[in-house]
């Protein structure tokens, strides 16, 4: 019918605003999390699509009054943390502004409120200011013969200032901001030249120039952007920019067409889409519908900083983002192998946040791989997603690794010869019945505890599994739990998907350890001490035996101590000191008393099994200490 009225091109428009209607979801999130990746695929194929969407968008936060409670705080929530931000990243500085104070006025209206009155009111306070400041900023520039088309007013929108705020932690006073004016020029070398006169005719305030001319925004922006004091104390904010990039600030996309006299392009410009297409990339290995809506509203709305590399290249990364987000903007081999960086020539390690107008030279070393802690390190979705891509799949190596170590348990158990059973014809009938691809996704599974490996042993040869006569004393299997072997699980002092250390008993490098298989959780690592232990012995298939990785430097394991003294003066003393003489972390000392008699906890952190060792052996060499247990967290 549109196709018939208006023609096939405009009919494809329409087709790509058109939400999903036909494909079942399993949830909300996940139709949501569908709409927004068909919406910046179709921004791809044609910028269009996306225009009418927020036109659309517009038009309905316009309207939004109408509508019930709950359904217009949904709306006023994802207007403010997706379509807002589109906006801004096509630079459509207008629609981006009318959509944040729209939104801004439903979700916390008192707040909108409050700030409306305060603007109005510096608004007419300020408005006999702004002439005089207009009226002088347009003589100096006359007098010093420089051109420019017109000077305007205006004043920072109400959720912008609200943003800077929150952000900042400032009070309304020092948003130097609030009032700019606003210098069209009729040329680039204009610019920099009425910023010249406006430095010596105004004092400038430190650290609040921004080139925006030689250093563009991503979504095209262009200005220059300078605070200034007037002679009266009052702040304010001069801009300055041509006519051209005057359009592409207010207009964005729309204005690029305008200066090619009309002629709509339909594919995006390549300059001012990369970072769509870069996007898509790092959300397609994504597969959590909420994980990919938290992430595109970081990618689209970054407060950006801009470094550069050694030859000068410019990466903008969001602010906060590390050495390791800057590795990962350069190839994804760089990134895994990042060590640290040199910034401006000195050496930092990978925590360190980046500032912009840092040149960046990363540190790789061959064979280093990241770690799970780099997730809270990261900022960018990109070294995101490719860090949890990297562990997964070194956790599903360790999966099969560890399912077959499982298996290979019970063909021993049962004395039965692995060839014998394991032909590929039997092999892809049980894959098939346990619905695994393949035989190392069968294994994976017997890794992280889904699947038990009895249960495949007795698809396979199911006469075989009968208990043989005479089972073991509880002596016998606590030492089986015990023994050392060459195809222990290697554990490391960090947890991960597969293998943790279980929070019962919080075993520490280099005391006897026993490794479970949980359901579905991977393997729970228990102190040989540990209670729980014995639950095990009656389990045996779900038994897997376990040794610390050796060659690692991980240390930091929290340990809790219960210390039973004679109450006198000065023990608490006596007892922190001699810990802390064993270059022991302390993090906590509780200390209470009852019957002549005291008890002191100390929360600790310490590097092995040896130095736990050591500090009870120091402990109960102190004077009154009576006795002194290690207590489960």
């Amino acid at each position: 019918r549109v196709q018939a009225v208006f023609g096939p091109e405009v009919a494809h428009v329409v087709e790509g605003v058109t939400k999903i209607s036909t494909i079942p979801f399993s949830s909300s999130e996940e139709r949501q999390a569908e709409n927004f990746r068909k919406m910046l695929l179709a921004m791809v194929d044609d910028v269009r699509v996306i225009l009418v969407k927020l036109a659309d968008r517009l038009h309905n936060m316009r309207t939004l009054a109408h509508l019930p409670e709950e359904r217009r705080l949904k709306i006023a929530q994802e207007t403010l943390d997706i379509y807002a931000p589109i906006a801004h990243r096509l630079g459509m500085k207008k629609v981006k502004n009318e959509l944040e104070d729209l939104a801004f006025r439903h979700l916390d209206p008192e707040a909108y409120e409050t700030m409306r009155a305060w603007v109005d009111r510096r608004r007419r306070a300020t408005r006999g200011t702004v002439t005089e400041l207009r009226r002088t900023l347009e003589q100096t520039l006359t007098e010093a013969q420089i051109s420019y088309e017109r000077i305007e007013f205006r004043i920072k929108r109400l959720y912008g200032i609200h943003q800077k705020i929150k952000r900042s932690r400032v009070s309304l006073e020092q948003v130097y901001d609030l009032i700019a004016l606003r210098v069209i020029s009729t040329s680039v070398r204009d610019c920099y030249a009425a910023l010249g006169v406006i430095h010596q005719t105004w004092s400038p305030v430190p650290g609040r120039f921004k080139d925006f001319i030689a250093m563009p925004r991503e979504n095209g922006y262009q200005s220059l952007h300078t605070s200034v004091v007037s002679p009266q104390g009052v702040p304010f904010e001069v801009q300055i920019r041509t006519e051209e990039m005057h359009a592409v600030a207010e207009e964005g996309i729309a204005a690029h067409w305008k200066y090619k006299e009309g002629r709509i392009g339909v594919k995006p410009d390549e300059q001012h889409f990369t970072w769509l297409r870069q996007l898509l990339e790092w959300q397609q290995e994504m597969g959590d519908p909420g994980e990919f809506i938290n992430n595109l509203k970081v990618d689209l709305y970054p407060d950006e900083v801009y470094t550069f590399t050694p030859k000068g290249e410019v990466k903008a990364l969001p602010r906060g983002a590390t050495p390791i987000d800057f590795a990962y903007m350069i190839h994804t081999d760089v990134g895994h192998q990042c060590v640290g960086a040199r910034v401006n020539g000195r050496m930092v390690p990978v925590r360190t946040r980046l500032q912009s107008g840092d040149i960046v030279e990363v540190v790789t070393a061959q064979g280093h791989t990241p770690n799970r802690d780099w997730l809270n390190i990261v900022a960018t979705s990109r070294a995101r997603s490719k860090i949890k891509h990297f562990i997964h799949a070194e956790e599903k190596m360790r999966a099969v690794e560890l399912g077959r170590k499982l298996f290979d348990k019970e063909l021993r158990r049962f004395d039965i010869n692995a060839k014998s059973v394991m032909s590929p014809e039997a092999v892809a009938r049980v894959t098939g019945e346990f619905g695994a691809p393949r035989a190392d996704d069968l294994f994976a599974a017997i890794g992280y505890g889904r699947v038990q490996a009895r249960s495949v042993l007795a698809k396979l040869v199911p006469e075989e599994l009968e208990e043989k006569p005479g089972s073991p004393s509880i002596g016998t299997r606590m030492r089986r739990v015990l023994r050392r072997g060459e195809d222990k699980v290697k554990v490391r002092g960090f947890d991960d998907l597969l293998v943790f250390r279980a929070r019962c008993c919080n075993p520490i490098r280099g005391e006897e350890i026993v490794g479970y298989v949980t359901r579905g959780k991977g393997v729970s690592v228990h102190a040989a001490r540990c209670p729980n232990v014995l639950n095990l012995l009656y389990d045996p298939e779900r038994r897997i035996d376990v040794i610390w990785e050796k060659n690692t430097d991980e240390s930091g394991f929290i340990v809790l101590l219960g210390i039973q003294v004679e109450d006198r003066r000065g023990i608490l003393a006596d007892v922190t000191s001699k810990i802390a003489a064993l270059k022991t972390n302390v993090l906590k000392v509780e200390a209470s008393s009852n019957d002549h008699h005291g008890r002191i906890s100390v929360t600790m952190e310490i590097d092995d099994f040896k130095h736990l060792q050591r500090i009870v052996k120091v402990i109960r060499g102190v004077s009154g200490v009576l006795e002194v247990e290690r207590l489960m967290r």
